[in-house]
Formats: structure tokens, C-alpha cells, sequence
């Protein structure tokens, strides 16, 4: 399973283009995908969608105004979707980071998304319970990173990165500077190297080009 980092209403923002586009031409099959959306327009996850590459994807917001390739795959029947609420896909992805096997959530309860699921009564309310979601590999994006794979993201770019690298046995990391150790403020890291696999400096992040690996 890989687990991509993004977001819904920021395009691409967030998201690590040239490492998705080396999964594409490394020619993995079968995948199954835990985003935050089903991708934008023809590049990055939709290209890797359009590719046949990705049998299951896991996502809150499976469609939009630019996510035709995802559409005209699922009409087909040629991919599989499991929705979840953002809120508990995000509780789900930091739940396997920390150790949590499962949890109960209020929400979805009395919906087709309980469908299926155990539920309880807490405090006279009913939850559902939500298993948490590991990866295989996570795909991030972070501003800056060093050597050791300790990682400093711009602005929101930390919402899903973070937890989804804690998540994954393997994480490989896009950043835009690679800098010395030490030079990372201690209390700015938001991932700290021991959860990072491999980090990759992408020079032009707008072009996706000059790519070297740490």
C-alpha cells in the first residue's frame, strides 16, 4: 500500500510530483493508494490512475471539477473505493503511527460508511468502530530536509505528511533543500529522520526536475 501526501483544495500543493512520477516508471501494479483525494487533472496521481497502475484507492473526496481520470475508472468498474470521512482518515493513518490498533469515532454512524463495521454506545452515543491504516511505503513532501531524513514542511504542507510517514514501514521524503546537520531548528522538525527511509531534493519544485538523493 502506498500512501500519498495530500490535500483537497490546494492543486498539487503538498503533493510529491517527481516521486510519483518515479513510481510510474518503476512500473509497480496493483496498488493500492490512501490520499486525500482521487487526483488532479492528468499529472501526478491521476497519471499513475490513467496507467492502469492502482487497483484500490482510499480517499475522502474521490471526485471534483479535474478528477476525470478517477470518474471514468470508477463508471468502469476498473477501481476499487473505500471512502472515509477526512477526519477519520486522518485519526486512522496517526492511529498506526502510534501503536493504536483501532478506535471508536461518532461519525459515519447510521450511514453506508458504518455498513459492516462494529459499533458501540459511549456516554449514550454511538460509534463506529475504525481500524488503523498502515502503509508500505509513504510518498511525502516537506520544504527542507537533512541527511538523516529530518524533515521541516512549509505551512500546511504538515497536515497529512507527517502522520502518514510515522504510518508507513518505509517513507521516502521530497524535499526542496537538503541541508547540513545541525542546521534544522530542533524545535521546527515535525518528522524527526528515524520515521524517514530516503530523502530526495527536487531544485525546481515547480518543474519537477534536478532530482538527487540522500
Amino acid at each position: 500500500m502506498i500512501a500519498v501526501e495530500k490535500r483537497i483544495g490546494f492543486a498539487t500543493s503538498g503533493v510529491p510530483l517527481a516521486l510519483i512520477d518515479a513510481l510510474l516508471a518503476q512500473g509497480a501494479r496493483e496498488l493500492t493508494i490512501v490520499s486525500n483525494h482521487a487526483g488532479n487533472g492528468n499529472s501526478g496521481l491521476a497519471a499513475l490512475l490513467a496507467a492502469g497502475r492502482v487497483r484500490k484507492i482510499v480517499c475522502s473526496f474521490p471526485r471534483h471539477k479535474d478528477s476525470w481520470v478517477f470518474d471514468s475508472l470508477f463508471r468502469a468498474g476498473r477501481i476499487e473505493l473505500e471512502l472515509v470521512p477526512q477526519g477519520t482518515l486522518a485519526e486512522r493513518i496517526r492511529a498506526a503511527g502510534a501503536g493504536v490498533g483501532a478506535f471508536y469515532t461518532p461519525t459515519a454512524y447510521g450511514t453506508e460508511l458504518a455498513t459492516g463495521k462494529e459499533t458501540r454506545v459511549i456516554d449514550g452515543k454511538p460509534h463506529v468502530l475504525e481500524y488503523a491504516l498502515h502503509g508500505d511505503v509513504a510518498l511525502v513532501r516537506a520544504e527542507r530536509g537533512d541527511r538523516w531524513g529530518n524533515l521541516v514542511y512549509r505551512k500546511a504542507g504538515r497536515n497529512f505528511g507527517p502522520i502518514m510517514a510515522a504510518a508507513a514501514r518505509t517513507t521516502i521524503a521530497q524535499v526542496r533543500e537538503i541541508v547540513s546537520l545541525g542546521a534544522l531548528d530542533p524545535e521546527a522538525i515535525v518528522t524527526p529522520g528515524i520515521f524517514v527511509k530516503r530523502i530526495v531534493r527536487v531544485a525546481d519544485a515547480g518543474a519537477e526536475r534536478g532530482c538527487d538523493a540522500a
